[in-house]
């Protein structure tokens, strides 16, 4: 069991720095532990492309790493807090992409301008503001959790995103969505004109169409297929 979470995690990684997520060494993924012992994540001190099963370890809710190797992610209350706050949550992303950072720190909500956009509004996704700098306590996992609330991603001001969901595949392909639907409205706004965007009712209508079960799960295959390698395992 601690392989098929470890190699998830991985994917889930490399995933993310392929989809414009790279921050250096900064960002990560978790995964549930299914015994409750805490989340599965990546060790500090390595990049999100460079993630393998070897590079992930398991922490606990306290920040000691209980199996595997390397040093904790000093961020790991994002991971932990969630979980404890969400038991539907299989999987968190806390990750640094530019064009949602740009668009929150612009102060600009989430407008379903884009099929991507549809998968978070409505309602409109949460920012939290506390505090720009980097999320080092349980008390400050804690708020975060408070401020994403039942929503499906939550802009860090300042900072970064956090995604989740009931897996970390669903996660993590929300985090893909989220920086995507962002860059899109930067583009749309950088155009001029009159932006349009879907109301609510159409979006809800273009979730249900395209962001089933089924799809989000092909998705997810669709990005681990386009990992270098892959086509090789």
């Amino acid at each position: 069991m601690s392989n098929d979470v470890r190699e998830l995690v991985a994917a889930s990684s490399r995933i993310l720095a392929q989809a414009g997520h790279d921050d250096l060494i900064w960002g990560h993924s978790s995964a549930r532990d299914p015994g409750g012992r805490g989340v599965w994540i990546k060790s500090a001190e390595w990049g999100l492309d460079e993630v393998t099963a070897e590079r992930v370890h398991l922490v606990s809710p306290e920040g000691k790493v209980l199996d595997g190797s390397g040093v904790a992610h000093s961020e790991y209350p994002i991971h932990t807090e969630i979980m404890a706050a969400r038991p539907d949550v299989g999987g968190v992303v806390h990750t640094h992409p530019p064009h949602a950072v740009a668009l929150a720190a612009a102060g600009q909500p989430l407008r379903p301008v884009s099929h991507a956009a549809n998968y978070f509004v409505p309602p409109e996704v949460p920012a939290f503001t506390e505090t720009a700098d980097l999320v080092l306590t349980p008390a400050l996992g804690r708020s975060v959790a408070r401020t994403l609330g039942d929503a499906r991603a939550v802009f860090l001001v300042n900072h970064g995103i956090v995604a989740v969901g009931p897996t970390l595949q669903q996660a993590t392909v929300a985090a893909v969505l989220l920086e995507r639907a962002c860059a899109q409205q930067l583009l749309t706004a950088a155009a001029g004109g009159e932006p349009s965007w879907s109301p609510p009712e159409e979006s809800l209508s273009k979730r249900e169409h395209i962001y089933h079960d089924r799809a989000v799960s092909a998705v997810w295959d669709h990005l681990v297929r386009r990992l270098p390698g892959a086509g090789e395992r």
